[in-house]
């Protein structure tokens, strides 16, 4: 009798432990009220297209800019104020009475000036920041709801741009280190989630009409 060739071999062996296990599993008896545990169902979302595509994103962080403008406007109002000073300090005596105000009001406004952008850049910081929690527990949310109505088990972060279309090197090899190789485009979530967001924020601006 001749012997067995290796990838035949190799298909026995395989079909061996397919059988053994299918017999243990029906085999095994359950525990007393345990319940089978169900599948994993295992959902991806891009979250920075969220946040780079959600309207009320995109409204709140124009507002910060906004702000930002409006304190970067008076900052070189105040820098315009302290050269019109020097201007007028240049025609002027060292050390004379009228010298000595003018140095002083130069003073007042550098000191003014710098804890004026300390405090407005420390206040936008904290805005800033408080922007990208609200929305990072909204999607959140948004993500709960739709993962326990459809029986999603776990949601992954992941990043949808794919590697094919990427032309900087940086990025191919960002796109070669991303944790998800593959996967199902029903499992991306990002679309229909972001369209959940957008269209609950459209309502509210609209007053719920």
């Amino acid at each position: 009798m001749k012997s067995i060739r290796p990838w035949m071999a190799g298909f026995v062996m395989t079909a061996g432990l397919l059988i053994a296990a299918n017999t243990a599993t029906a085999q095994a008896p359950a525990a007393a009220g345990q319940k089978q545990s169900a599948a994993h169902q295992v959902g991806l979302i891009d979250m920075a297209h969220i946040f780079k595509n959600y309207n009320k994103f995109k409204a709140e962080t124009e507002g910060l800019q906004k702000a930002a403008e409006e304190a970067e406007a008076k900052a070189q109002q105040m820098v315009a104020d302290m050269k019109a000073i020097q201007g007028q300090m240049q025609g002027l005596t060292a050390n004379s009475p009228d010298y000595s105000t003018k140095e002083a009001q130069l003073i007042e406004l550098q000191t003014k000036l710098q804890t004026f952008q300390q405090v407005e850049r420390r206040d936008i910081v904290r805005k800033q920041a408080e922007v990208y929690k609200k929305i990072y527990l909204e999607v959140q949310k948004a993500v709960a709801q739709y993962a326990s109505y459809y029986n999603y088990t776990l949601v992954i972060r992941f990043n949808r741009q794919e590697v094919s279309g990427a032309a900087d090197p940086q990025q191919i090899i960002q796109g070669m280190n991303r944790q998800v190789v593959w996967h199902r485009p029903q499992d991306d979530l990002t679309d229909v989630i972001l369209k959940y967001l957008n269209d609950q924020y459209t309502a509210q601006a609209n007053g719920g009409n």
